[in-house]
């Protein structure tokens, strides 16, 4: 798992997959007016898109490329 934060847009990506290649992303669903979530072509969730970041997640989080084991 990988996590990437944009301050210029307090926006944030977790892959749950990484990396995730061009056309992977199939589907997108919206789960929240912040939150979208995205889907390879099984269905599968690969990666989840955070807006407005700062108001969501915790400091701590936000460390660029931060890696999760």
């Amino acid at each position: 798992m990988k996590l990437e934060y944009d301050k210029e847009v307090d926006a944030a990506y977790i892959y749950l997959k990484f990396p995730i290649k061009d056309r992977e992303v199939k589907k997108t669903k919206q789960v929240h007016e912040n939150i979208n979530l995205d889907f390879d072509a099984n269905g599968k969730l690969i990666g989840v898109e955070i807006l407005n970041a700062t108001k969501i997640l915790n400091k701590e989080d936000f460390q660029v490329d931060k890696q999760m084991v």
